[in-house]
């Protein structure tokens, strides 16, 4: 981690106009290295019980691998990579047991203590990166529509409101495909650069724009509180589940009023 700067960081959950909460988020410190992090966001599907049995399967494979974690010894790409193949395998073995057809998303990153890491996504939950506000980088849904607008056969705003929007061509727990395996390094994240892990009930209702100003300007804590109330009034009573995760890195106060 760059030396005079702090992480800051703030989850978020609201069930939205939906009866029942199938998202799930995660924000870890590692239990031994100090300036290690995993953010998780996890949106599932699969009836009242079995979409949050499978998001639940994703954040306790998650801790379960997270702990054993040892930077330096092992790419974070690769854990990432690891937890939506063992999540996967996991979340079908549920589907059998239960007669159930439990899936989810995943939108993770991993965070080392010289500010360097990885993300790794499957479905349409997001990782943004901004830096001070402005868009570095964003994950790429698994989606139909995703697929139209790289061939430039439709808009992002198109796809927004397109009638197949919600249709996914990968998540965990599918029979018919295996998970997505997009993994990303970045480099380490500088004074000013954020992270946000978020699932479709939030990122729908935003330009990238709004998003990195709004983190950029407020606290992890604040912006979080923020996104969901403005995602919950431009939805108008049919909001879906909304989950997010927000990792900013700040200077330090005393440093902050030096530069002044």
């Amino acid at each position: 981690m760059p030396k005079g700067f702090r992480l800051t960081g703030a989850t978020a959950l609201h069930q939205g106009d939906r009866p029942y909460q199938q998202d799930q988020v995660l924000l870890l410190p590692h239990p031994r290295i100090q300036g290690c992090v995993l953010g998780i966001v996890a949106d599932g599907m699969g009836g009242r019980s079995g979409g949050r049995k499978a998001s639940d399967q994703v954040l306790m494979t998650a801790q379960q691998l997270f702990a054993r974690y040892a930077p330096g010894h092992e790419e974070p790409a690769a854990l990432l990579e690891r937890l939506i193949e063992d999540a996967h395998t996991v979340i079908k073995l549920t589907a059998v047991s239960a007669e159930q057809e439990p899936h989810s998303t995943v939108a993770a990153f991993l965070l080392e203590p010289q500010g360097a890491g990885a993300w790794a996504h499957a479905g349409d939950s997001r990782i943004y990166h901004f830096r001070k506000g402005r868009l570095v980088r964003r994950t790429r849904d698994h989606s139909y529509v995703e697929a139209l607008v790289a061939r430039g056969e439709i808009s992002e705003q198109e796809a927004l409101a397109h009638p197949q929007a919600n249709i996914l061509v990968g998540c965990l727990g599918m029979r018919s495909t295996p998970p997505p395996l997009d993994s990303h390094r970045f480099e380490p994240m500088r004074p000013g650069d954020a992270l946000l892990a978020c699932s479709d009930g939030l990122w729908h209702y935003f330009t990238p724009e709004e998003l990195g100003a709004v983190i950029a300007e407020q606290s992890p804590r604040a912006a979080a509180q923020l996104l969901i109330d403005e995602a919950r009034q431009r939805a108008r009573g049919a909001g879906d589940n909304l989950s997010l995760v927000i990792l900013k890195l700040e200077p330090l106060p005393l440093e902050a009023e030096d530069a002044a």
